[in-house]
């Protein structure tokens, strides 16, 4: 099978179809002044190629494929998908719409793998443009999600941060890198602190879909999915040296951060690279509860990307990432649990890609893409209790080597195809060392999982999208085929060989030229991966223990969502359904207990169902001023246990204003949540979850930003009336009261 991938991706530099090129050159302006806008993005849509425009507004840009479409963005603007005239000789004059809110205007990539506009997406899901992340200056990754419509984001330490997407995280919310798997074989069930070991600063848009996306992607997008989409270095047609330097300060001593970034570009080569270092202090929680000791940790971080074009229809990609953060504590361990020390420490995370990507004038193969990537993460894992001389040092090692081909075809003009392969492999190393400090004698033992555990995960897929007039079809399968291998000496291993095949339908009719309606159904599933099957230690507070046969977790999404979106108002309410069947759960093992914690192991035993509504909207009342806001509901039940799934999540929204004028904008949110005292056994036993439940809450944040030219300053307070609160289910309070202050300059 890998010899027929690689022949595939072959044809790619083989030049198929040689294309004659398209010459576009054009003038972008802001639409209400006229003035030229220097420092937009043009690129080929559903193709990363393309270039800036330079001071006066103008640029020039050479194209693998006659009459191609052109995504055209820049921050604090409206981004647009302009047709390239029948007459290449005419010059392209483009006005963009100043704009701090995009709802269903912004281009997304996640729904069909491919460039689609949000509106015409058959998908509920959301796009944090280039914009709001310039203007959302939160700390982390998963931060920055926060407030999004039908996102959650509980916080098990101050260092992590797991999205809940229609109730669901974990192991069943799939994150993805530039189009790569961020999920590996030890993901863990419930909240885990993987997407923060993304760096915030070097991301260009963030992508959500709510509902299921295991056609598109495979495993684990049960409950939806959240791509981050790093920055591309843009070409020039003059060799251009730029960059920019990034500083942010908080207050309390509760983070300073900085980057440097650079780029070099030409007509054929543009390179980039960045260095961020962050120092977070302990967090200053609300109320009188003050300083949460011990929270603090930093994070250092690299990447790098070049792009070059071949020739006409062909470009290649590099790029390399790498985020190492050191001594993050878990608070609720020591404050709750007896712990004197619990630390990850490190944690770590590293992807290398090249991506070959081929263009052509042919209808069954426009755009041909080959991606090979390796990702590594470390993970470790310090702990010592009060009054125990040992100290235990737990390291997981993650090596996942990914093979990626894509075909995107257009037979026909109402429908467009986008199929291929997928194949990861995952390999994990762990081990133990407990170290009686009194002592200073050191004993190996077996880590958290087998040592030489492999995954592997091959996948067929093909995603159909149909137009006839008001009327949009899309349907999609995928196949999967995984094998397990976990060798366990002691207590025996496991090799098994589960399979899933998902499909789903949608129906959008446009019943009105800024309407729409969408009808859909998906199924989905999530492997087994080796943390259900070798797990063997202390997880959260209880210790599990192995199994050796589990099959695929699998669920039946259905759904239906109304889009609107006109000159100044936008809006998309959806409402679904979501059965759960053969969830892997933690079965209690009799009355037997492990250093005072109680046993458990993963069987396939729980049904249940998550149903629920989400809306939004935004209305700009004049150029300058617009409000948004979202509401979410979800209700869970296991219907296995006959009791309320576990860390659902509340009712909860966001409302916002912004004011926008010239190089100034002001900004106010409010983001609440209510009570959540409908609670499974498991919240009950959980310490992180108060006794009754989690009170609501309503925080009000203020920020503020000027431009003068090179010059970017914002900054704001948080928690303005300085409330107490706790996201549900998370170890740490929210932030008290503070305020923080950035600045970028841009050369």
């Amino acid at each position: 099978m890998k010899k027929k991938l690689l022949f595939l991706g072959c044809m790619l530099v083989a030049g198929l179809g040689c294309a004659q090129s398209t010459a576009v050159k054009g003038k972008v302006y802001d639409r209400q002044t006229g003035e030229p806008l220097p420092g937009v993005h043009i690129a080929m849509a559903n193709a990363p190629i393309g270039t800036v425009s330079g001071k006066d507004g103008t640029f020039s840009l050479l194209l693998p494929v006659t009459r191609p479409m052109l995504s055209i963005s820049c921050i604090g603007y409206e981004s647009i998908q302009q047709a390239v005239p029948a007459d290449s000789a005419q010059s392209l004059s483009v006005g963009l719409k100043a704009s701090v809110i995009a709802l269903n205007r912004e281009v997304m990539v996640s729904a069909g793998r491919y460039e689609t506009n949000q509106f015409q997406t058959n998908v509920a899901g959301a796009v944090l443009s280039a914009t709001q992340l310039a203007q959302n200056t939160l700390r982390s990754t998963p931060e920055i999600l926060m407030g999004e419509t039908g996102v959650f984001v509980q916080k098990t330490n101050h260092g992590g941060g797991s999205p809940f997407i229609r109730g669901l995280t974990g192991q069943q919310i799939l994150l993805m890198v530039d189009g790569i798997r961020l999920n590996n074989a030890t993901f863990r069930s419930g909240p885990n602190q993987y997407l923060n070991t993304v760096d915030p600063l070097s991301l260009e848009r963030v992508e959500i879909m709510r509902g299921a996306g295991s056609v598109q992607y495979g495993s684990d997008a049960i409950g939806g999915l959240v791509q981050v989409l790093t920055q591309n270095p843009d070409f020039s047609d003059q060799v251009k040296l730029s960059g920019a330097l990034y500083g942010k300060w908080m207050s309390a001593g509760m983070e300073q951060s900085g980057r440097a970034q650079v780029q070099l570009s030409s007509r054929a080569v543009a390179v980039q690279g960045g260095f961020s270092y962050r120092n977070f202090g302990d967090m200053v929680a609300g109320g009188d509860r003050g300083k949460l000791s011990p929270t603090a940790y930093r994070e250092a971080a690299f990447d790098g990307k070049a792009r070059i074009r071949l020739n006409h229809n062909h470009l290649l990609t590099f790029a390399y990432q790498q985020l190492t953060q050191r001594d993050v504590p878990l608070f609720h361990r020591i404050q709750l649990e007896n712990f004197a020390v619990s630390v990850f420490d490190p944690q770590k995370r590293q992807l290398f890609y090249g991506r070959l990507s081929g263009f052509y004038r042919q209808k069954l193969w426009q755009k041909i893409e080959l991606t090979l990537a390796q990702q590594q993460t470390n993970e470790g894992r310090t702990n010592q209790r009060n009054g125990n001389p040992v100290r235990s040092f737990e390291n997981d090692r993650v090596r996942t080597n990914s093979l990626i081909f894509q075909v995107f075809s257009a037979p026909a003009p109402f429908w467009t195809i986008q199929s291929g392969a997928e194949f990861y492999h995952d390999r994990v190393s762990s081990s133990r060392v407990d170290t009686n400090v009194p002592l200073g004698t050191q004993t190996a033992r077996r880590g958290l999982y087998p040592d030489g555990a492999t995954m592997g995960n091959l996948a067929f897929f093909t995603l159909h999208q149909f137009q006839f007039g008001k009327l949009g079809l899309a349907s999609g399968l995928r196949y999967n085929a995984i094998q397990l291998n976990v060798p366990e000496a002691a207590i025996g291993g496991a090799k098994i060989n589960p399979s899933a095949l998902v499909g789903d339908v949608s129906v959008a009719y446009q019943f009105h030229p800024q309407h729409k309606v969408i009808a859909s159904a998906n199924t989905a599933f999530r492997s087994p991966n080796i943390d259900d099957l070798g797990t063997l230690g202390i997880v959260d507070f209880r210790y599990e223990v192995p199994t050796n046969d589990l099959a695929p977790e699998k669920s039946l999404n259905t759904q239906l969502t109304w889009k609107a979106k006109t000159d100044r108002f936008s809006a998309s309410v959806s409402v679904f359904h979501n059965r759960l069947r053969g969830l892997i759960s933690r079965v209690r093992q009799g009355r037997d207990s492990v250093q005072g914690y109680q046993v458990y192991r993963k069987e396939n035993t729980a049904q249940a169902f998550i149903r629920g509504a989400e809306a939004e909207l935004a209305y700009q009342f004049s150029p300058r001023f617009t409000v948004l806001g979202n509401l979410a509901y979800l209700y869970g039940q296991n219907q296995t246990n006959n009791e309320p799934m576990r860390r659902i999540p509340p009712l909860h929204g966001k409302l916002a204003a912004f004011y926008t004028h010239q190089a100034f904008y002001l900004q106010a949110e409010a983001l609440f949540a209510s009570e959540q005292d409908r609670l499974a056994q498991g919240d009950k036993d959980d310490n992180r979850i108060a006794k009754g439940g989690t009170p609501g809450w309503q925080v009000v944040n203020l920020s503020l930003g000027y431009t003068y030219r090179q010059l970017r300053i914002t900054g704001g307070v948080g928690n303005i009336f300085n409330e107490l609160y706790r996201v549900h289910g998370s170890g740490v309070d929210g932030y008290g009261r503070h305020f923080w202050l950035t600045t970028r300059w841009q050369f």
